[in-house]
This record gives C-alpha cells, sequence and structure tokens, in this order.
C-alpha cells in the first residue's frame, strides 16, 4: 500500500482537474480491472467527481446520479465504467440480484459511492477516494489497497501538481 496522496479541492474546478487528472492515471496505469470507492458525507462531491473521471476517460454525455437506479453502466474506448451509488440500498443482498460482480471482468471500473452500504457483496477497493469538507473547499485523501491502486496513485502524483 502506498501513502496516500492528499489534495485540497477550493472549489467545482478544482474537482473536476482532479477527475480528469484522475481519468488520465487510470488510463496510463492501464490496470486490467479498477474498483475506486468514494467515501464521504452527503454532498462531498463523490458524483462530482465521478463525472469528472468518466469526461476525462471521454464520456460526453449526462452522467445522472444512481441513487435511484443503484447502478449507471458507460461504455467507453478504454473501459466498460459502473457507477453505483448505494446510498438507498437497504440491504447489501440486494446487489446480488443486479448481478453487478459477474460484469466486473478485464476492462471495467467500479466507482462506488457509499460503498459500506454493500459491504461484504462489493469486491474490494483498489482505490478508495475520501472527500470531506474543509472550509469553503473540499479535501480528498485517495489511499491505494493493491498494487493497481498504487500504480494509480504514482501516475496521478506525476500528472497533478500538490495544489488542484
Amino acid at each position: 500500500m502506498a501513502e496516500p496522496v492528499a489534495r485540497y479541492l477550493p472549489d467545482n474546478a478544482a474537482t473536476s482537474r482532479l477527475g480528469a487528472a484522475l481519468a488520465r492515471a487510470v488510463l496510463d496505469a492501464a490496470p486490467p480491472r479498477l474498483v475506486i470507492y468514494l467515501d464521504g458525507e452527503l454532498g462531498a462531491g463523490k458524483t462530482a467527481l465521478t463525472r469528472a473521471v468518466l469526461a476525462g476517460l471521454g464520456h460526453t454525455g449526462r452522467v445522472p446520479s444512481p441513487t435511484y437506479t443503484l447502478v449507471e453502466p458507460y461504455l467507453l474506448n478504454a473501459f466498460r465504467v459502473f457507477h453505483i451509488d448505494l446510498y438507498r440500498l437497504r440491504d447489501p443482498a440486494e446487489l446480488d440480484d443486479l448481478g453487478l460482480v459477474d460484469e466486473l471482468g478485464p476492462g471495467s471500473l467500479l466507482l462506488a459511492e457509499w460503498p459500506s452500504r454493500g459491504d461484504g457483496r462489493l469486491p474490494p477497493a483498489d482505490l478508495v477516494c475520501r472527500l470531506e469538507f474543509e472550509g469553503e473547499g473540499r479535501r480528498v485523501l485517495l489511499t491505494s489497497l493493491t498494487g493497481e491502486g498504487a500504480r494509480v496513485l504514482v501516475q496521478l502524483d506525476q500528472i497533478l501538481p500538490a495544489r488542484c
């Protein structure tokens, strides 16, 4: 596990820059499959960061929050991306009906908001992005939990300076 990478995001533009840089880091690291957990309070910027990552991966359409649908899939050139939001999940077993784990093969990227609500049913994270309120902005702490996550963080550190 690599040292966590912390960044201060003073505004929405900084969140967009981080998302674009994270997308580029994922593309440069080229993991066979990647699972990213997005943690933080309501309104901390999890969906905004996801939108920026998707845009950085080449998605040009609308990115709705999957709060009610649970999962929004995106077929992009580099990855099959699955954006899930488990905020309204009552029981982790509800994830079994989605068949999501079967979809997460090579070439897939899972971006999971509220992952603790899917405890025991989600694949383990390669990378955790924790967003927290700080002053008028946000602080993000990115922690790798696997070799794939560590490679993404190494790439991110080369792409994005310490200040967003």
